[in-house]
């Protein structure tokens, strides 16, 4: 009689440990869920951000292919009158 309740209570603490290592493994699955999520609107944005400031060097590139700058040595000696 005494050796079923001892085997019980080994499997009931076996159970019970089993239990907490599947419960942790579910919590760190949510967390690295979460984190992927966070981790694809950290990618989105950055890429905007980039996207945005090729888009900005490209304009600036067109710009200053369409006004070149004026260089000091094709002017000529200012005259005072």
């Amino acid at each position: 009689m005494y050796v079923i309740l001892v085997v019980l209570v080994l499997f009931i603490a076996a159970l019970l440990f089993l239990l907490a290592l599947v419960r942790m493994a579910v919590r760190n699955v949510r967390k690295r869920q979460a984190m992927a999520v966070r981790l694809a609107a950290a990618e989105a944005r950055a890429e905007q951000a980039e996207q945005a400031k090729r888009s900005q060097a490209e304009a600036s590139a067109a710009l200053t292919t369409v006004l070149p700058a004026i260089l000091a040595e094709e002017r000529a000696p200012r005259r005072v009158a």
